[in-house]
């Protein structure tokens, strides 16, 4: 039996860019949910989808809003966030709840490689070794799937 594949909403404002991570979801084996180009947006569709993850830019159609559109999903909708972002020195030092970052540019390779990580932590709570180059995880997720005594690779 096959597990079913983790629900990911995408969090952007860049429709191009957007379109482009759906298609790199999808290609992991991944299933889009939805996308969302405010935070007001992705709030809603977090709290009322419940995805497994949500990739969030920092920078959205409203404003600098991601960091609180990761909180929120954090804390009020029980959802992990992993923020997508050229604005990698604006995150808070607590990821926001989140579980880490890839900084804009990135590669298709390296998305798809974090998010093939990031899905056996999810799902077996526990990392598979340190994250690949262009993943960062937040200390506390790093502490949460048993790295926070391994460096990590950024």
């Amino acid at each position: 039996m096959t597990e079913r594949p983790l629900d990911v909403l995408i969090v952007e404002d860049e429709v191009l860019l957007a379109t482009e991570l759906e298609f790199l979801v999808e290609e992991v084996g991944f299933h889009s949910v939805g996308l969302a180009m405010s935070s007001d947006e992705a709030v809603a569709l977090a709290c009322d989808l419940h995805p497994d993850l949500a990739l969030v830019d920092v920078h959205l159609r409203d404003g600098p809003t991601g960091v609180e559109v990761a909180r929120t999903i954090h804390n009020d909708c029980g959802g992990v966030a992993l923020f997508m972002t050229a604005n990698v020195k604006r995150l808070p030092d607590d990821f926001a709840g989140a579980c880490g970052v890839i900084g804009k540019p990135y590669s298709e390779h390296g998305v798809k490689t974090a998010l093939s990580y990031l899905t056996v932590c999810l799902r077996e709570g526990q990392a598979p070794g340190p994250p690949p180059i262009g993943l960062e995880l937040s200390p506390a997720y790093a502490e949460r799937w048993g790295l926070s005594a391994l460096p990590q690779a950024v």
